[in-house]
């Protein structure tokens, strides 16, 4: 697996699911519509991923659609840096 998928998935796993959780997390689990990841989630989660990847991805971008699995949270980055 891409590692920065692999290192979006454990941060995930890790910050937003209980450690004695069964729920999976695959590249294209729904993460927004499932519940996994909510608004307030969202934010860590882009702030991670801006820190993580050294770019900034404006509000208008951040949309629960782009945020809803790992590769469409792969889709977003590519936009701002080649991964």
């Amino acid at each position: 697996m891409d590692p920065a998928k692999q290192m979006i998935i454990d941060y995930v796993k890790k910050e937003f699911l209980e450690e004695d959780s069964d729920v999976e997390v695959k590249e294209d689990t729904p993460l927004i519509s499932s519940g996994i990841v909510d608004s307030f989630s969202m934010v860590s989660l882009k702030t991670f991923l801006e820190k993580k990847f050294k770019i900034s991805i404006p509000d208008d971008k951040a949309t629960p659609e782009a945020f809803d699995s790992v590769n469409k949270i792969i889709d977003l980055i590519k936009e701002y840096v080649k991964i």
